[in-house]
Formats: C-alpha cells, sequence, structure tokens
C-alpha cells in the first residue's frame, strides 16, 4: 500500500518529534555538543583567515568571496548531514537486521532510515555558517538583488541535496557489502574541506572531475561566478538545480540496491 506525500511528512516530522523530545531530556549534554562542533567548525573559519593574512588573494579570489564560498559549503554540509545521519550509519542498520523489519512495514524504506537519526548538533557548524556568511555579504563588493538572494538560497539547497545523495549512495553499497567504504568519506568530508574555496583554483583536470563525475560546481563554482559578477550569464544562477539529476540517479542505485538485498542473518 501506497502512502501519500503528504503522509510521509507528517510521519518524518513525527520520527523528529521524537528525537527533539528524547535529545532536550539532557540539556546540558546537547548544549555542550553543539558548542563543542560550533568550535570545531570556527576553526574552519580561522584558517581561512590566517591563511589570508599573509596572501591578499587565493587564485583570483579575495577574503570576503573565499568565505563566501565556504559558508555555502559548510551550512550545505551541515544540513545534509542533519537530515541524512540516518544513511550514514546504515551498515549498523544492516548488520543488526533492524532493515529487515523496515521492509515489512508500508512505509518507504528509505524515508524510515533517515528518521531514525537526526543530527542535532550540527546546529553548531549551521551557526558557524551563517556567521561567516553575514561577514562575507557585508565585507564583500556584490550588489545583491532578489534575483542574487534567490540564488545564494538555490545554492545551498543544492548543496543539502547534493551532499544527502551522497550519503545515499554511500548507504547503497552496504547492500552489496556491508560496508559503506572510505570512498564516499573523500567524495563527502573531502569535498567539505576542499570546498572552502573554488574548485578552479585546483586545476582544470579537478573542475572536470567536480563537473562531469560528482558535480560539485554545479552548487559551488558557477553560481557563484554570477555571485560575483564575473559573468552575466544569469543561467549559472540555476546550476544548482542540476543536482536534482544527480539526486535522481543515487535512489536509482538505492533502488536496485533494494531490490537485491539479502538479509544479513543477523
Amino acid at each position: 500500500m501506497k502512502m501519500g506525500l503528504k503522509s510521509n511528512i507528517r510521519l518524518y516530522g513525527m520520527y523528529i518529534s521524537v528525537i527533539l523530545r528524547s535529545t532536550m531530556q539532557y540539556k546540558l549534554s546537547f548544549f555542550l555538543m553543539v558548542t563543542g562542533r560550533f568550535i570545531l567548525a570556527f576553526n574552519g573559519f580561522l584558517a581561512i583567515f590566517f591563511l589570508f593574512s599573509g596572501f591578499t588573494r587565493i587564485g583570483s579570489y579575495s577574503f570576503e568571496e573565499v568565505l563566501l564560498c565556504f559558508s555555502v559549503i559548510q551550512m550545505s554540509f551541515a544540513l545534509a548531514e542533519c537530515i541524512g545521519s540516518g544513511m550514514k550509519v546504515f551498515t549498523g542498520i544492516v548488520r543488526r537486521g533492524e532493515f529487515d523489519r523496515m521492509l515489512l512495514r508500508p512505509r518507504s524504506p528509505i524515508l524510515q532510515v533517515l528518521g531514525t537519526r537526526f543530527e542535532l548538533g550540527r546546529l553548531g557548524p549551521m551557526i558557524t555558517a551563517g556567521i561567516t556568511l553575514l561577514i562575507g555579504i557585508q565585507k564583500g563588493q556584490i550588489v545583491w538583488t532578489a534575483v542574487k538572494i534567490m540564488v545564494l538560497f538555490v545554492m545551498i539547497a543544492g548543496g543539502t541535496l547534493l551532499f544527502l545523495s551522497l550519503f545515499i549512495l554511500g548507504a547503497s553499497f552496504c547492500f552489496f557489502s556491508i560496508e559503506d567504504g572510505g570512498l564516499l568519506n573523500i567524495l563527502t568530508y573531502g569535498a567539505k574541506e576542499h570546498g572552502k574555496y573554488p574548485v578552479d583554483i585546483y586545476g582544470k583536470r579537478f573542475m572536470q572531475i567536480c563537473t562531469y563525475l560528482i558535480p560539485y560546481t554545479l552548487i559551488q563554482y558557477y553560481p557563484l561566478q554570477y555571485l560575483l559578477g564575473r559573468t552575466d550569464r544569469w543561467v549559472y544562477g540555476l546550476y544548482p538545480f542540476g543536482t536534482v539529476v544527480f539526486a535522481f540517479l543515487c535512489y536509482i542505485v538505492w533502488l536496485f540496491g533494494v531490490k537485491n538485498y539479502k538479509s544479513c542473518g543477523s
């Protein structure tokens, strides 16, 4: 029996509500967790700040422009981790036989996996990203218009979808190996670190990989060029919508994995 989108959204809201109530039973622990992750994420900003204390530009980009890029990637990754933490622990779900029970329920398995965890601690990196984004906006030379503000939000939304898709892709590998492998960590955590700076500073070959293999440039480099006024091609601002195609492909891999899933026997 298939359930509607509205029903699934309501169910996911209930999952989050349960996790929120559970987490807030230990308010001090929650506060310390958010504070710790805020400090850890803030170190990324300090690294950029001290780097620019010795250089005026990285490639062709100023401090404020790099800060804008850093903020978008950090916010996107934090949101994706908050929503998709269940996919990051999918190996354990399969090993313990919990996924077998999920398949018996009249609900989407992917929704149930996402509902197993909701990382409230990611509020720390989100706060860091918000602060650095405001600094980049206030000190930058961008002439903000309604269109450019919309492009900024689309970049963050597209980045969130991209990283969430990668988490789903990594979880899909568990259907075949019971391990998600370290490759996806390179594509997610590695991208978060390298994504502090516009992709083109790493060279043409890296640009090609980040365009045709894992489309980071769609949510970072191309729309950023439009925001910074380096191109008049407004269509660059629509490039983050291309992550929908990548998400669909990752979902197809997930469905293929579910179709060929065999219980691990736990």
